[in-house]
């Protein structure tokens, strides 16, 4: 796999990871962010070019360095769906 290719991909997971995290489809996050569902599903799945004017945008919504999308995932599986649903209190 060429280099610039496992960026992508690394990138990729790392924002999925973020977005779960918060508990935000990929619809959500995408009218948060101001791109379209597709976009994101591109660059979730590492087919899309991440834009570095974008990478700081999501980075400001997950509330984090900009560099923290570029650190290693947690998983090399890309999950795909919806995020699990938040548990209720009692």
């Amino acid at each position: 796999m060429r280099p610039e290719a496992t960026v992508l991909r690394h990138v990729g997971r790392r924002i999925a990871e973020l977005r779960v995290a918060r508990g935000w489809t990929q619809e959500a996050f995408a009218e948060l962010a101001g791109v379209s569902p597709g976009y994101v599903r591109q660059i979730e799945g590492g087919r899309g070019n991440l834009t570095l004017a974008t990478a700081v945008r999501f980075a400001s919504l997950f509330g984090v360095d900009v560099v923290v999308l570029f650190t290693e995932p947690a998983s090399a599986e890309v999950r795909r769906g919806r995020p699990p649903k938040a548990k209720r209190a009692g």
